[in-house]
Order: structure tokens, then sequence, then C-alpha cells
């Protein structure tokens, strides 16, 4: 039998997905993990994405 994944948010898209990676209590969809690990540093989009992984590590240590 196939089990069946709830739906997580995504902390950098905001979306509901089934399938991505689960860092402590944040969830990265597929779809941002692969834009995220292709993504240059000098990209415009880089620094949201630190900005957004940052936010596991706040909610952590609140």
């Amino acid at each position: 039998m196939e089990e069946q994944r709830a739906e997580q948010l995504c902390i950098i898209c905001g979306d509901e997905k089934q399938e991505g990676l689960r860092i402590i209590d944040g969830f990265i969809c597929e779809t941002c993990e692969l834009e995220m690990v292709r993504t240059e540093v000098q990209d415009a989009k880089y620094p949201f994405f630190i900005h957004q992984l940052k936010r596991i590590w706040i909610q952590k240590n609140a």
C-alpha cells in the first residue's frame, strides 16, 4: 500500500505541497529546492532565499 503524504506549507513560496525537504520545523517544496540549488550567489533572488531560510532558525530559537 502506498502512503499518502499530507500537504505542507513551503517556507519559500508559501504553497502547500506534498513533496519536498524538511529542515527542523520548516518545509521547502521540491520546486523551490531545485530553484535554490541552481541559483548563483550573484542572482537577485539569492538574498530572498537566505532570508526565508533564516526563518527556520528564528522560529526554532523563539
